[in-house]
């Protein structure tokens, strides 16, 4: 049964992985025997997650015009990849009154378009190998709407349907494509919600467990949806939120 959560001989792809939940996902899969290649756009940080197991990959996934070379640059240490995993997201906190062009359009780049435009160059070579797995990032505010979260939930809310989408496209072939649905966790792009202990505790307390998501809570869901555990799940949304979507 271990060996079907393997991942061993495996090379992945980790977005937005310089910190938070990202980086402990690149962390995750090198730990179950994945070769990982980290990327992200501050390399001060992504570095130190460098070693035998983990490459590190300077990029920005929102730059369309850069795409070709980044996919050049996630190749190089390792060759190309078998999984991918979005993890990358911007959430700006815009009133609906106060949305911005430049902010909607930069969170929908990295939230949604991103995951698209990276998986499509990647796909061509998981179809050769009738084997690949994309995971998908999506939210709690794919499901609920939040205050200050129209872009931002707009752009997860779109991550559910293109992981269908995706599933319905590529799964003929070997492809299979999920999404997580993280719950609250302490990291950068959450750390205005965990700056506040009311909100904090308020948060814990819509949870069925009782408390916000900790350091691991998501790395078996990661592995499992990267590893030959999900042969035959693709498609879905699998929420990781200690049960707050489902009170």
């Amino acid at each position: 049964m271990d060996n079907i959560f393997s991942l061993e001989g495996k090379i992945a792809v980790v977005t937005g992985a310089s910190s938070g939940l990202g980086r402990q996902g690149a962390l995750a899969l090198a730990r179950h025997g994945a070769k990982v290649v980290a990327v992200a756009r501050r390399s001060e940080v992504l570095v130190t997650l460098e070693s035998e197991q983990i490459a590190a990959v300077t990029g920005d996934v929102a730059d369309r015009v850069g795409l070709e070379a980044l996919v050049d640059r996630i190749a190089a240490p390792f060759g190309m990849p078998d999984i991918v995993v979005h993890a990358a997201g911007l959430n700006l906190r815009q009133v609906a009154d106060q949305v911005t062009d430049e902010g909607w359009d930069a969170t929908l780049a990295v939230n949604l378009t991103a995951p698209f435009a990276l998986s499509q160059k990647l796909v061509p070579a998981m179809i050769e190998r009738g084997w690949g797995r994309i995971v998908n990032y999506a939210s709690v505010q794919s499901l609920r709407a939040f205050p200050a979260g129209i872009a931002y939930g707009a752009s997860k809310g779109g991550i559910v349907q293109l992981t269908r989408a995706m599933a319905e496209a590529w799964s003929p072939h070997g492809i299979n494509a999920n999404a997580i649905g993280p719950g609250f966790f302490s990291t950068a792009l959450t750390q205005a919600v965990f700056n506040d202990p009311v909100l904090t505790a308020h948060n814990a307390a819509q949870t069925c467990i009782g408390r916000n998501g900790q350091e691991g809570d998501l790395d078996g869901p990661l592995v499992f949806l990267c590893s030959e555990a999900s042969n035959f799940v693709t498609g879905q949304l699998l929420m990781a939120d200690g049960g707050f979507t489902s009170k």
